[in-house]
């Protein structure tokens, strides 16, 4: 399972590369800040997973999840991220989002998610 990872802040994505770098079967392919770089490496690494933050150095999570729908339809987002009121879950879910997770809480059960997602 190719995943890319969309997120801003340097110390966070480290962290996540590891956590999903663990996962039998998932393999970290890219990583990017900003709306425009990651639409441009997801397509370029073909990335079969993207996990998305909403805000973003340039654009937000949500840009990215609406051109991933038009361009991409198949790759599967997970959205993780601060700001996890019940508003963007439904947005996210609605734009299209495998699955939306709290950065503070939830970060185990992303990694659970995308486990039996690589393993199935």
């Amino acid at each position: 399972m190719k995943v890319f990872l969309v997120e801003d802040s340097p110390m966070l994505r480290e962290r996540l590369q590891g956590l999903l770098a663990a996962i039998p079967g998932a393999e970290v392919v890219g990583h990017a800040a900003g709306a425009p770089e990651a639409l441009e490496g997801i397509a370029g690494a073909q990335a079969e997973v993207v996990v998305l933050d909403i805000q973003l150095e340039k654009g937000s999570g949500f840009d990215v999840l609406k051109a991933l729908q038009k361009s991409a339809p198949h790759v599967e987002v997970y959205m993780l991220t601060n700001f996890a009121s019940d508003s963007y879950r439904m947005a996210a879910l609605r734009y299209g989002a495998r699955g939306f997770f709290d950065k503070s809480t939830e970060i185990d059960r992303l990694r659970e998610v995308l486990a039996k997602r690589a393993a199935a």
